[in-house]
């Protein structure tokens, strides 16, 4: 087995995600890895057409920008104490492209990522963003159930 020199760590900010990522940074630390910290901000519903009263669009999303920035921010301070090799990265797009992208792009030996454990309909309907990871990587990828309730 080679060695994981590059682990990309999608998080959407929930604890599933919490969770997961102290198998990122584990397995970071222990190959002396460097870790990429990506969020992806779901492109929004396109409304236009639509009356939607005092709103502009561009404001909300520089709001939802600057609100991702924050949370990264607070999670890099909170989470990633002693390892310093790490980058994070505030996207746009449709999640799994953007995961695999940045994936590619930093030429990742692994990916870890947590899920949601949707079973049946909602699984049907909400898709999984993990399903379309495992399936279109190039790289390994390491999935993390949440424990159980």
């Amino acid at each position: 087995m080679k060695p994981f020199s590059t682990i990309v760590f999608p998080t959407d900010f929930s604890e599933n995600s919490e969770y997961a990522f102290d198998y990122a940074l584990t397995l970071a630390k222990q190959f002396s890895a460097r870790l990429v910290v990506i969020h992806v901000i779901n492109e929004p519903v396109d409304l236009r057409g639509f009356y939607v009263p005092h709103v502009s669009f561009e404001k909300l999303e520089e709001e939802i920008v600057a609100a991702a920035e924050k949370m990264m921010d607070k999670f890099c301070r909170t989470k990633i104490k002693d390892h310093e090799n790490y980058t994070s990265y505030i996207v746009s797009g449709i999640p799994y492209d953007e995961v695999l992208k940045k994936a590619a792009e930093e030429d990742a030996s692994l990916i870890v990522m947590g899920t949601h454990g949707r079973k049946g309909i909602d699984h049907f309907l909400f898709g999984s963003t993990a399903e379309r990871v495992v399936r279109n990587a190039k790289c390994p990828v390491m999935t993390v159930r949440p424990p159980e309730a």
